[in-house]
């Protein structure tokens, strides 16, 4: 198998406006990054994505794109956006761009002009239907809570969107939506960025007909995703869009696909394919859901290992010599990983941080880094709604607490503790001065109280940080044809304490073996006189794992 840049490469994802603010208004911006770089290549990534920086109103951060080809005022100009680039690529670093093409915002020009009859120009450029029996056409709920429908008093109709309704979904039946795609990803091609990730890329072929979707019991809607996800032409768009402008660029790409499965994954990442190089998947970040349907993802129980173990091993075993995984643990959509898989408790944070690195690094894909996990940051633990700006976060409290009643407010709360997206937002903790050295003016978010304690300033130089460990375990990846090409050997997939895997290639074996406890326990997988590469304690004690250790031996076959 001949690899390719994608496959040896370690991406480091920025959150823009929580990375680095350089003028002092709060929000992070692409000068910030810039000033920036040098810590990101220290690290040894080798890719930068990058979450939406385009003209947006900022309903959702930034996933509500009114113009593709501007920048954000509050990031900066062009200019900025261009001296980053080259920045970037004087320093070895590739960029990859945000692509949020399954809808727009209700601010763009096209919906400006859609919403307003039905014969204009860009009447067909979103998803438009009749009201049925005076209400909505079916009872398909938004992933942001609420209807996926809003009515358009001047056409008379209701418009599509399965997120906010500030986010009215693009209708990709119409060639005309399509050929604009592909002609603004030209345009950040031709400047030179080296690639997109797609955000929720598999959801742009909606089902003939719109049915309803599966309602739960008790629930106001239909839950869209069964329906929604991997829609009859995805193949045949994702084709269509390599054909045109993928296949033209030596670039990277990856699809957010939520409720994709491996099967999936190969048909539109496959090896021979000609689509995408690779998938983000959810099964494992999916996990520990609650058992009441219709409260979705939004729980407090820990996720058991066996479960975590089969999800994560299931994607490896498939996509083996068929596609290609991308390994991440968390992302701006998602809690922090060492509060949600290990513990952020102060006593273990440091050698759990180091073991959920070593567990996901050695597997065979592309690893994602987000800002703050190569330095342990954990979940902020907030309290009281009034301390929350994400809106699904929000929305969903109003209408599972007041509105359904589906469940008290401080259980909720405590479900949003564990899983907001917010989690993920706060401004990056650089060092121990005020704002965390982020800005000089007030944070546009309100900073994770620890940064006293976590943050980059103290670990940078310290041999033993986590931020020293990350640099090691990428460094392993770029020195080794085994960590990034060998197939894989699930161990024991029955031990919940345990996580333990083989890795082989042309006559050599990986060992990675991870407590995922606060407990010392005992395994022997013949590890007593092979050669450690790495691990989180000083010295290996063979078969005696103590709190959250993790080490990675090398056997010869």
């Amino acid at each position: 198998m001949t690899k390719k840049w994608w496959q040896g490469s370690v991406v480091y994802q920025v959150y823009p406006r929580s990375y680095q603010d350089s003028n002092g208004d709060g929000i992070g911006d692409l000068p910030g990054l810039t000033q920036r770089l040098p810590y990101i290549k220290k690290l040894g990534a080798d890719v930068i994505w990058l979450n939406p920086i385009y003209k947006s109103p900022d309903k959702d951060n930034g996933y509500d794109i009114s113009d593709y080809r501007s920048i954000q005022p509050a990031y900066g100009t062009m200019d900025d956006f261009d001296t980053m680039l080259e920045s970037a690529h004087k320093q070895g670093l590739k960029i990859l761009m945000d692509l949020v093409v399954n809808h727009t915002s209700d601010k763009h020009e096209w919906f400006e002009q859609s919403r307003q009859s039905k014969d204009n120009p860009y009447s067909d450029y979103y998803i438009w239907r009749d009201p049925v029996d005076g209400h909505a056409p079916n009872n398909w709920g938004s992933y942001f809570s609420g209807p996926a429908w809003t009515y358009e008093p001047k056409r008379g109709q209701y418009y599509l969107h399965l997120f906010a309704p500030g986010q009215p979904d693009l209708n990709w039946e119409n060639p005309k939506v399509r050929q604009e795609v592909y002609s603004l990803m030209k345009f950040w091609l031709d400047k030179g960025v080296n690639g997109f990730r797609m955000d929720v890329i598999n959801l742009i072929s909606k089902p003939a007909g719109l049915p309803d979707a599966p309602q739960a019991p008790g629930a106001p809607y239909g839950n869209v995703e069964p329906l929604v996800s991997d829609g009859p032409r995805l193949n045949e768009f994702l084709h269509e869009m390599n054909l045109e402008v993928l296949s033209k660029y030596d670039i990277m790409t990856v699809g957010e696909m939520p409720g994709s499965t491996p099967e999936d994954a190969i048909e539109y990442t496959g090896l021979k394919s000609n689509e995408l190089n690779m998938v983000f998947q959810f099964e494992h970040v999916g996990l520990a859901a609650n058992p009441d349907k219709k409260l979705g993802k939004w729980n407090d129980q820990p996720i058991q290992l066996v479960d975590l173990k089969k999800a994560l091993s299931r994607w490896q075993v498939e996509l083996d010599g068929k596609g290609w995984n991308s390994l991440y643990w968390n992302n701006h959509d998602q809690p922090r990983a060492v509060s949600r898989f290990a513990t952020d408790d102060p006593k273990y944070r440091v050698k759990a941080a180091k073991m959920l690195g070593t567990t996901l690094h050695m597997m065979q894909g592309t690893p994602y880094v987000y800002e703050g996990e190569e330095l342990g940051e954990t979940n902020v633990h907030y309290q009281k709604l009034d301390q929350y700006e994400d809106i699904e976060s929000i929305n969903a409290y109003h209408q599972l607490v007041e509105k359904d009643q589906a469940v008290d407010g401080p259980t909720m709360l405590k479900y949003m503790e564990n899983m907001s997206r917010d989690n993920a937002r706060t401004p990056m903790q650089w060092d121990d001065s005020d704002n965390a050295g982020f800005t000089t003016g007030k944070p546009w978010f309100a900073l994770n109280p620890n940064y006293n304690e976590i943050n980059a300033k103290s670990q940078v130089d310290d041999p033993n940080s986590v931020f020293n460990y990350y640099r090691q375990l990428i460094d392993l990846r770029h020195n080794s044809d085994l960590i990034t090409l060998g197939t894989y050997e699930e161990i024991d997939p029955d031990d919940n304490e345990v996580f333990a895997y083989r890795r082989h290639y042309q006559g050599q074996t990986l060992l990675v073996i991870s407590n995922f406890t606060d407990q010392t326990v005992q395994r022997d997988y013949g590890q007593a006189n092979a050669k450690r590469l790495i691990g989180n304690y000083e010295d290996s004690q063979n078969d005696t794992l103590r709190p959250y250790e993790t080490n990675v031996y090398l056997l010869n076959d």
